[in-house]
């Protein structure tokens, strides 16, 4: 019982050691985090926007994860002088946010072994005293009706669901309002949770006995990295059961009437990265086959890579003419869709001023969609769905 209590208490100890023993870590602002007592207190849109998902520091993530906060919200509510953020503080932000966070985690994980114990002492059934379980959910590209049944049954069940910033607001308002939800997202720049202290939160919530559920965009094992959480569970002999999701590349095509693969037309599809070493503006990978005009390539988070992904790909002999489109946050009311020819492409995403998170498809049958505008010179390059 000893050894069960120590790890169960492993999160708050590596995430205390990690985040706020380093020499090198500016002190923390633990009267004034600015964002979130911003966000918490205040009926202001200065966090708000109109994104379907979870920006960093919006309002709704604070709303919604405000269990988390009840140290600070007991508090007397601070009058602010300004609540704008400036980027360079995005570290201590994160330092200071996962402070406010760790005494109500520990709090929730007592709570969590104390019921656990008392079902496991009431009736004496070993299957009772063991670790909860663990699901890693895909929710799609957005829309909450390409949710799955079994996703949705798992979603209401679940006592914490840690989720990322792709998992849209619309999903997110299925969860049974007895669950806690925590905010682990990743954008360029600001990562509120790094993947070492996502695991420790998954592995001391599963070991306290407690439904736990990873929330992911999409697919939990496609450019999700639901494949790392799920090994290092399993090396701590936790049972990980995945339940897929519509990937992005499925889901936003079919929305725009285009299809993958086509006889004739596309013979395979290939998903590509679009992610860069060291936020270079250089794709990790791009095999000279990829440049096949047979096969169809989709390419997640390649915004900023774009420019030299598209040019490899001409170097290695597909046509400049390939048509392709780029679609800004697909299968939800606020998607927006450029398309153009290979050649063109970064210019009109540029002239579009599309943001992440941006799906790429090029291909030749980008031009059996419906709403491929080539096929009528009057027709313009900019679609908005919905």
């Amino acid at each position: 019982m000893l050894a069960l209590a120590k790890s169960e208490m492993a999160l708050v100890n590596k995430l205390s050691l990690s985040s706020f023993s380093s020499s090198n870590t500016k002190s923390i602002n633990r009267i004034n985090p600015k964002p979130i007592i911003c966000s918490l207190h205040f009926k202001t849109s200065s966090f708000s926007s109109s994104s379907p998902f979870t920006e960093k520091h919006s309002l709704e993530r604070y709303q919604r994860d405000q269990w988390i906060y009840n140290n600070l919200q007991q508090q007397k509510p601070l009058e602010p002088t300004s609540c704008s953020v400036s980027d360079d503080n995005e570290d201590s932000i994160r330092q200071d946010d996962i402070e406010l966070q760790l005494p109500e985690l520990k709090k929730l994980l007592d709570v969590l072994r104390e019921k656990r114990e008392s079902k496991c002492c009431g009736d004496g059934r070993e299957d009772k005293c063991g670790p909860g379980d663990v699901y890693l959910v895909g929710t799609g590209p957005g829309d909450p009706e390409l949710l799955t049944l079994k996703a949705m049954r798992v979603i209401q069940k679940a006592d914490l669901l840690l989720y990322d910033r792709l998992v849209s607001n619309d999903v997110l308002d299925l969860v049974s309002q007895n669950a806690r939800l925590l905010y682990v997202g990743k954008t360029a720049g600001y990562h509120s949770r790094t993947q070492e202290e996502i695991h420790e939160l998954l592995l001391s919530f599963a070991e306290a006995g407690a439904t736990v559920v990873r929330l992911k965009g999409g697919d939990p094992l496609v450019f999700g990295r639901g494949g790392e959480e799920m090994d290092f569970l399993q090396q701590q002999g936790i049972q990980v059961k995945v339940i897929p999701g519509i990937t992005a590349a499925s889901g936003i095509a079919a929305e725009l009437g285009i299809p993958l693969t086509h006889r004739g037309v596309a013979n395979s599809v290939r998903f590509l990265t679009g992610h860069s070493r060291k936020g270079g503006t250089d794709p990790l990978f791009v095999a000279e086959n990829a440049a096949d005009p047979d096969s169809t390539l989709v390419v997640y988070m390649g915004l900023s890579t774009l420019p030299s992904l598209a040019l490899k790909l001409m170097h290695h002999g597909l046509p400049p003419n390939t048509p392709a489109a780029a679609i800004e946050r697909g299968t939800t009311p606020q998607q927006r869709v450029v398309f153009a020819e290979l050649k063109d492409l970064t210019v009109k995403i540029s002239s579009a001023e599309l943001i992440s998170p941006t799906l790429i498809v090029i291909g030749k049958v980008v031009s059996l969609s419906p709403f491929w505008p080539y096929n009528s010179k009057e027709a313009p390059c900019m679609a908005e769905a919905k």
